[in-house]
């Protein structure tokens, strides 16, 4: 087995820039629903989670895309479909086995992906939906992914949250 190439690193000014804006394809949040309160837990359906359309089309989901999503009161994390649910109702049900990992009333975060060549990533857009205590959509943020020599310019840590009435 080859050793690797060990490259000492004294200060942040001697960080090489390790991005490969190549035709490699890597998976993109492209759309998100952020903590969306689940409202209804149902072991007996077919697996799946029911997202009430209206939250669906604000976040660019399309029905049967592959999402992740997380419980924000436990830490559970889950790879599911979208079905459609009622439209307008607020709908956001987990359904079969991963109605064990949520509750009523738990809130989640739902984000899709998309395969995108690397190259493609600089500009891109991702949506972040954010919804009121009723699962209405509220706000729609928009981000725009940067480009490797803008990285470090949109710090974002210790932004809190606040929630929408």
């Amino acid at each position: 087995m080859s050793q690797p190439s060990i490259r000492k690193i004294g200060s942040a000014d001697e960080i090489p820039s390790g991005y490969r804006l190549d035709a490699a394809r890597r998976p993109f949040m492209y759309g998100k629903i952020h903590r969306v309160t689940v409202t209804e837990a149902r072991v007996d359906y077919v697996g799946s989670i029911t997202v009430d359309p209206l939250m669906l089309k604000a976040a660019g989901i399309l029905p049967y895309t592959r999402v992740d999503v997380v419980n924000v009161a436990n830490g559970n994390r889950l790879q599911t479909y979208v079905i459609e649910g009622r439209e307008g109702a607020g709908d956001c049900c987990l359904n079969g086995a991963a109605a064990h990992l949520f509750a009523a009333g738990d809130l989640a975060i739902i984000m899709a992906y998309e395969e995108v060549a690397a190259a493609d990533l600089p500009g891109r857009k991702s949506l972040a939906v954010m919804v009121d205590s009723h699962n209405r959509v509220s706000e729609i943020w928009t981000y725009d992914t940067p480009s490797p020599e803008s990285v470090g310019e949109s710090c974002r840590h210790g932004q809190a949250y606040a929630q929408i009435a």
